[in-house]
């Protein structure tokens, strides 16, 4: 993991050089729930989008304004100036992300992109330069003609297939290079892509950053894997956590760093600490651990998050860690000598349907709050946890994250860490609309919680 610095805005005359080709320019931007928003204008308004920005009306958008304020402006951020594939709308297109502003001009308070700048300038302004990263695994999927839903690689045959890549069995490398392709088009470096365990599941990492763009480049992924799917194969890109039951769920594991701002040294490094980590990275594990279960709700944010969060399929359930261990919540990455900036650890709660923004904001909140207080993260956990007995597991002081996104918010009632990394007012929100999503669920819950149910399905399969 290296080091990286904050994006520098291009100016407006390099923007406009660089869309002088397009007809039409998207402006995304992020709603409080992860949701990808925005509108579309075309190639001869962009020179006033980039320098007054487009107006809209907030109060129709998750985590907006009231109906009285509702005039807002989206502002592009000239950074995230990015060319989709021609093949995406068979028109030359652009896009940027947007930054949200009130008319007068002041930040819009709720907008996720600006929480976690302000998260990532509190960490600057302390010394440190945080690094980012994720892996987003995601499935490949189709509905018959009973519109039941099925891998694409059904009709071959229904059976896990870690790491194939030989032609004719695995279907979906093609789709994952045409992915590759289009996000490097897009601006963003592919470092590896694979087949996953589940049938049709795949996952692709790309390159390290700080945690603003980190998500800008996620959101652009989960968009553009919709995108090549719909639009070259006829398949669709679904992130829902878990999709069927007894198959194997998507996660979307961050890998979090944390460098010393003057001198660029890993902060997390110590060549004669356990798994070749330092104190510091002890502690940020610690606050981590001890915030593991309120952290829960920002990065396993949907009722169906917690049918993955279920033992026997690599995901997390139970607050330990260690190195390698990937039946562990939080595991260090096996080292290579001579990367020390490799130096990070992993947390492998999270998965794709949560806000990046707000997640990253909540996690090196934790983290940091870890090492500030000290807070030791007890000892490492290297056997197989699931193996463990219920009383083994008690005595070595292993807890258990929520089993519900309901158990998950009421955690904010004694942990406020996640309000202390969203601010009162959008943590309030945020809480009142996932209880809603629960309260909506409610009537359609299985007897067997961890069934997936047509209501999820419908819900979040193309979310």
């Amino acid at each position: 993991m290296v080091s990286h610095k904050p994006r520098t805005n291009q100016n407006l005359s390099t923007c406009l050089r660089l869309i002088k080709n397009a007809d039409y320019i998207l402006l995304h931007f992020t709603d409080l729930l992860g949701s990808l928003k925005g509108r579309t204008i075309s190639a001869e308004e962009a020179e006033n989008a980039i320098r007054e920005g487009v107006g809209f009306d907030g109060s129709s958008i998750i985590g907006g304004v009231n109906i009285e304020e509702s005039d807002m402006v989206m502002k592009p951020d000239a950074s995230t100036f990015a060319v989709c594939p021609q093949y995406f709308y068979d028109k030359a297109v652009a896009s940027f992300i947007c930054d949200l502003s009130r008319p007068n001009g002041k930040r819009f308070e709720s907008d996720p992109r600006h929480i976690c700048q302000k998260s990532t300038e509190k960490i600057w302004a302390k010394g440190y330069d945080p690094t980012a990263a994720a892996e987003l695994e995601f499935y490949l999927v189709q509905k018959d003609e009973e519109g039941e839903l099925y891998p694409v690689e059904n009709h071959i045959i229904d059976k896990q297939r870690y790491f194939d890549i030989a032609p004719g069995r695995d279907i979906t490398e093609t789709y994952r290079m045409d992915l590759s392709n289009a996000l490097f088009t897009m601006g963003i470096t592919v470092e590896r892509e694979g087949h996953e365990v589940g049938s049709a599941q795949n996952e692709i990492t790309f390159t390290y950053s700080d945690p603003v763009t980190t998500s800008d480049n996620i959101m652009r992924h989960k968009f553009a894997a919709k995108a090549v799917a719909d639009k070259k194969y006829g398949w669709t890109a679904t992130l829902m956590p878990k999709p069927w039951f007894g198959k194997a769920g998507s996660g979307m594991h961050v890998h979090l760093g944390l460098f010393d701002r003057k001198s660029g040294v890993n902060l997390f490094y110590d060549p004669e600490g356990y798994a070749h980590i330092s104190q510091t990275c002890w502690y940020f594990i610690g606050g981590l651990l001890e915030h593991a279960r309120a952290l829960c709700a920002l990065v396993a944010p949907t009722v169906n998050s917690y049918k993955r969060l279920v033992p026997g399929y690599e995901a997390p359930v139970y607050i330990a860690w260690c190195r390698k261990n990937r039946s562990a919540l939080i595991r260090v990455p096996g080292y290579f000598p001579g990367k020390e900036n490799e130096a990070r650890i992993e947390l492998r709660s999270p998965d794709p349907l949560c806000n990046p923004y707000l997640a990253y904001a909540a996690m090196f909140e934790a983290g940091l709050d870890g090492v500030r207080r000290k807070t030791e993260p007890g000892n490492p956990v290297d056997t197989n946890i699931y193996h463990l007995s219920d009383s083994k597991r008690k005595k070595l002081g292993i807890g258990v994250l929520p089993a519900s996104l309901k158990e998950a918010l009421e955690e904010w009632d004694s942990d406020d860490i996640c309000i202390r990394a969203l601010g009162k007012e959008n943590a309030e929100k945020y809480v009142e609309l996932k209880m809603e999503e629960w309260k909506e669920y409610q009537p359609h819950m299985p007897n067997e919680k961890s069934r997936v149910t047509s209501w999820e399905i419908q819900k979040y399969l193309y979310a």
